[in-house]
């Protein structure tokens, strides 16, 4: 008996599920799915409905009204919560303090140290010649130069990162 009705209702739910999805901007295969389920809790409980038709009509525009209210009254991300390409919070302060400690760090390196790596690290993104031209140095010494302020921010910032552990 359960399995005849669900045969016999499949191509009205289907033709109902199409023509309701579209004004509750839903997908008809969600709406038809949802429909089956609330159908099958009803066998469950009440058994078939006496106009199973009607039911399954007035099933469907009940559906169809929900999904417009919850989509009405919900309001998407911008992005996915859960996205893992999302930073946390936690994870934004950590990338800051990080930023932080590197900007005081080159501003501590010797000479021209601190000019040299800003000009290198800037969202301009400078060429080697503008930037050997705004230190007013050679352009064939900026190389040699940045390894050593390089090494320079390397020693000054190794005690900062390296584990604090206790050693015994």
């Amino acid at each position: 008996m359960t399995h005849d009705l669900l045969t016999a209702l499949r191509p009205l739910l289907s033709a109902e599920a199409s023509a309701e999805a579209h004004a509750s901007g839903s997908d008809p295969g969600d709406l038809e799915q949802t429909v089956w389920l609330r159908l099958l809790e009803r066998l469950e409980t009440h058994g078939p409905p006496r106009a199973p038709a009607d039911w399954l009509r007035r099933a469907v525009r009940a559906e169809s009204r929900r999904t417009r209210r919850t989509t009405r009254h919900e309001r998407p991300y911008d992005s996915d919560p859960a996205d893992p390409g999302a930073p946390t919070p936690e994870q934004l302060a950590l990338t800051a303090a990080r930023h932080r400690a590197l900007r005081d760090a080159v501003a501590r390196l010797p000479g021209r140290c601190p000019r040299l790596l800003q000009a290198l690290l800037s969202p301009k993104d400078p060429t080697y010649r503008e930037i050997a031209r705004e230190l007013g140095i050679s352009q064939g010494s900026l190389g040699p130069e940045r390894s050593r302020c390089l090494g320079c921010l390397r020693r000054l910032l190794t005690p900062e990162v390296a584990a604090r552990e206790v050693r015994g």
